[in-house]
C-alpha cells in the first residue's frame, strides 16, 4: 500500500467517526427535544392542577405524566450505551467530550428524580413556584445538553442546524413560561410590578434567542417563521402582552382573559413544535447524507485518487484539460493558461475555506457569549441573591446606562467575582 493510500484512508477513516459521532448525537438531541416538549406540557398542567388545589386538570395532568414518561423511557434508552462500564471506548470519538458527558449526567439525576417530584405534586405538597422551578431547571439541564453538542460540532452545516435548533427550542422554552406567568396574571385580572418584569424579561429573552436562530436556519425555515410572526395569532398575542405590560389594571369587560392568554399562547407554542419538528428531521437528513457521502468505497475513485476538490493543486492535471493540441502551445501559452487558472482556482478555495472559517468562529463566538452571560446571571444569583429574570434585568440595565454591549457587562461581572474569589 502506497504512502498516498495510507493518507487518504486516515483521512476517510476520520471523517466517518466524526460523522458517526455527530449523527449520534443529533439522535440524542431528536429525543431530547422530544422530552423537552412533553415535559412543557406536563408542567403547565401541573401548574394548573396545584393551583386550582387539585380540582382541575387531574386528568390531563396523568396523561402528560404519561406522555413524559415514554419520552423520557426513549431517551433513556438512547443513553444507556453511554453509562456503560466500557462507555469511554465504545462511543464514537466525537463524544468524550467532558462538557457534554457531564450535561448529560446532570439531566439523568433530574430524570431519576422525576418519581418523587411527581408524587409530591399529586399530593399537593408543593407550591406552584417550587414546582415550576424544578420543571424549569430540568428542561434547562436538557437544552445544556444541546447547546453542548451544538459547540462541538465539527461539520459546518450541520453546526449551523444545531445552533438554529438550540436557538429554537430555547425560544419555545421562555415562550412556555412565558404562557405561565401570563395565565396567572391575566386569572387575577392583575399584574403587578414583578410579574411585569419577569414578562418583559421573558419576551426580550425569546426575542434575542429568534433573532439567533433567524440568522443561522436555513431560508425556508425563516420563510416560515416570519409568516408565524405576522399572521394575525401573534398580532392578538402582542395586543395581550401589551395590556399586560401596561401596568393598568385589566378591564372587567374582558371575558376570561386568564383561557383566552393561555389558548392563544399555547396555539403559538403548538406552531413552534411543528416547526420545530421539521428542524429536526433537517438535521437528520442532512446528517444521513454526510454519512452516505463519507462511506462511499475508495474503489470508487481507484486505489490513489485524490479528491476532487483537491485536483486543482496538480499543475499536469490543468495541462492534460486543454483543448488544444500539446504541439500547439507556446510556452507563453502554457505559462499564462496555468497562472492564470492556478490564481482562479487558489482565490476560489481560499474563499470557500474563509467562508467555512468564518461561519465556525461566528458560531463559536455566540456560544461562547452566551455561556460568559449564561455564567454572569449565576453569580448574580448566588452573590446577590437575585431571580435569574432580576439579575439578567441588572445586566441589561447596566449595559444601557454605560452604553456597553451585554457581553462586555457579563466579562466584567465574572472579573470582579474572579478578583475577590479566585476558586469562584
Amino acid at each position: 500500500m502506497t504512502a498516498t493510500r495510507r493518507l487518504l484512508q486516515a483521512a476517510r477513516t476520520l471523517q466517518r467517526e466524526q460523522l458517526a459521532a455527530l449523527s449520534a448525537t443529533v439522535a440524542v438531541v431528536t429525543d431530547i427535544s422530544r422530552c423537552v416538549h412533553a415535559l412543557q406540557r406536563e408542567r403547565g398542567s401541573s401548574i394548573i392542577y396545584l393551583g386550582s388545589g387539585g380540582s382541575r386538570f387531574g386528568a390531563q395532568r396523568d396523561q402528560r405524566v404519561a406522555d413524559s414518561e415514554r419520552a423520557q423511557a426513549t431517551l433513556e434508552q438512547r443513553l444507556a450505551p453511554w453509562t456503560a462500564p466500557d462507555a469511554g471506548g465504545a462511543l464514537p470519538r466525537g463524544l468524550a467530550n467532558v462538557r457534554l458527558l457531564l450535561s448529560v449526567a446532570a439531566v439523568w439525576q433530574d430524570l431519576d428524580g422525576l418519581p418523587d417530584l411527581r408524587h409530591r405534586i399529586a399530593t399537593q405538597q408543593l407550591s406552584a413556584d417550587d414546582t415550576l422551578r424544578a420543571f424549569n431547571q430540568l428542561i434547562g439541564h436538557l437544552l445544556q445538553v444541546i447547546f453542548e453538542a451544538a459547540d462541538t460540532a465539527s461539520d459546518p452545516d450541520i453546526m449551523r442546524r444545531l445552533v438554529s435548533l438550540f436557538h429554537f427550542i430555547q425560544g419555545k422554552e421562555l415562550a412556555g413560561q412565558e404562557r405561565a406567568c401570563g395565565a396567572l396574571g391575566f386569572t387575577l385580572a392583575h399584574f403587578d410590578a414583578p410579574h411585569r418584569d419577569t414578562l418583559e424579561a421573558l419576551i426580550g429573552s425569546q426575542r434575542r434567542c429568534f433573532d439567533t436562530f433567524a440568522e443561522f436556519t436555513s431560508p425556508d425555515s425563516l420563510t416560515r417563521w416570519q409568516q408565524l410572526q405576522s399572521g394575525p395569532l401573534n398580532d392578538t398575542l402582542e395586543a395581550l402582552r401589551e395590556l399586560a405590560c401596561s401596568g393598568k389594571p385589566l378591564a372587567r369587560t374582558l371575558e376570561n382573559p386568564g383561557e383566552q392568554w393561555y389558548a392563544i399562547a399555547t396555539q403559538r407554542i403548538d406552531a413552534m413544535h411543528e416547526e420545530e419538528t421539521r428542524l429536526l428531521d433537517a438535521l437528520r437528513e442532512c446528517c444521513r447524507q454526510r454519512l452516505q457521502q463519507a462511506e462511499r468505497p475508495d474503489a470508487e475513485e481507484g486505489p490513489d485518487a485524490l479528491p476532487q476538490e483537491l485536483l486543482w493543486a496538480s499543475p499536469v492535471a490543468l495541462f492534460t484539460q486543454q483543448q488544444t493540441p500539446t504541439g500547439a502551445l507556446s510556452l507563453d501559452t502554457i505559462e499564462s493558461r496555468f497562472n492564470r487558472s492556478l490564481v482562479e482556482l487558489v482565490q476560489a478555495q481560499n474563499a470557500r475555506l474563509q467562508r467555512i472559517g468564518d461561519e465556525l468562529e461566528s458560531t463559536r463566538q455566540a456560544l461562547r457569549e452566551r455561556r460568559e452571560i449564561e455564567r454572569a446571571k449565576g453569580l448574580l444569583m448566588t452573590h446577590q441573591q437575585l431571580t435569574e429574570a432580576q439579575a439578567y434585568r441588572l445586566l441589561r440595565k447596566t449595559a444601557m446606562d454605560q452604553s456597553k454591549p451585554l457581553i462586555e457587562v457579563a466579562r466584567s461581572v465574572i472579573q470582579v467575582v474572579e478578583m475577590f474569589e479566585p476558586d469562584a
